[in-house]
């Protein structure tokens, strides 16, 4: 049975091999820091194995998180600028291969939702051969790697590595921000096991107009609008929200229908992800993708559907929910 494990495994070895490319170059400015970053990143990815098994203690990877800070923040990563095709190059591939350069990006998501749908008949003797509990995470990484090999046969690029070292230069590009969803995806359990939907609740309740309901819907979208944008996820924000005010008090005291609470709620959370640079998978991922001038030119660009979109979510609630 291929396990998410084994998805984790292959991330950690995309890390170190970076890694390795980085140390290797010796025009980078900051190759030994750099290099012992994502390097110690993909260890990590390893050691979870024994971690989350349970053979191996959790305080190293502790120790891991705050020696990759202390990189970040003494600004031992840079940007090495790695080798690439120039601007006329790109622009003469693409009158090349046209609309084929859209076949890999299509595969993945193609492939992806192939095996997801045919996670319950792939057996082999009774066994899954797609962890039934990460059937979407595994789909995901064969996705990739079959996306890889369509770009490789369509393109055939010099080298057979070519997909390692142009990875290696968008995640330099990228910077340690690269590392926030993996950190932001923990924030939101850290929040709810640590009582802060609980203070949250007490303070706006107390504040609160009693017995509004609009006063009560307005405080949850906009409170999971600012939540998301300050943890850069609204997975993240909404159990802190909800365990506020979404459950005790929009479902709870005024009898909301908790299907439409929680769904537009959600919706209200993802209109901070447009605007926030915590969000870096979906904000700064694209700037630095498309080489950009201004590296938070897509949040500027998306200001202008957040807002209203949120004050739509917010009245759709108001209107649908009670």
């Amino acid at each position: 049975m291929i396990n998410v494990e084994a998805v984790y495994w292959l991330i950690g070895i995309l890390f170190i091999a970076w890694a390795v490319l980085i140390v290797r170059d010796a025009n980078h400015p900051r190759r030994w820091g750099s290099s012992a970053f994502w390097g110690l990143l993909g260890l990590c990815f390893f050691y979870g194995t024994w971690v989350q098994a349970g053979t191996a203690p959790g305080w190293i990877l502790g120790i891991a998180v705050l020696v990759l800070v202390a990189l970040a923040a003494t600004k031992q990563l840079a940007d090495g600028k790695a080798k690439t095709s120039t601007g006329p190059q790109r622009e003469a591939f693409a009158a090349k291969f046209g609309n084929k350069l859209f076949i890999p990006a299509l595969t993945l998501p193609i492939v992806t939702v192939i095996l997801v749908l045919l996670a319950p008949v792939l057996a082999i003797g009774g066994t899954p051969i797609l962890d039934p509990k990460n059937t979407t995470l595994v789909a995901l990484a064969i996705g990739a790697i079959v996306a890889a090999a369509v770009a490789l046969a369509i393109l055939r690029p010099k080298h057979a590595l070519t997909p390692v070292f142009e990875s290696r230069r968008i995640l330099e590009s990228i910077g340690w921000a690269a590392l926030l969803p993996q950190m932001l995806s923990t924030l939101g359990i850290l929040f709810t096991k640590a009582g802060v939907g609980t203070a949250v609740s007490t303070l706006v309740t107390g504040v609160m107009p009693k017995g509004s309901l609009l006063a009560a819907v307005i405080v949850y979208c906009v409170g999971l609008f600012v939540f998301t944008v300050l943890m850069g996820n609204g997975f993240a924000a909404f159990p802190i929200m909800t365990a506020a005010i979404g459950w005790p008090v929009l479902v709870q005291q005024f009898h909301g229908n908790p299907a439409i609470v929680f769904a537009i709620g959600m919706l209200a959370g993802f209109c901070g992800t447009l605007c926030t640079p915590m969000a870096a998978n979906f904000n700064l991922v694209p700037s630095a993708l498309l080489e950009m001038k201004n590296k938070y030119g897509v949040i500027t660009a998306q200001l202008g559907t957040a807002f209203p979109l949120l004050a739509v979510n917010t009245a759709l609630m108001y209107f649908l929910a009670f």
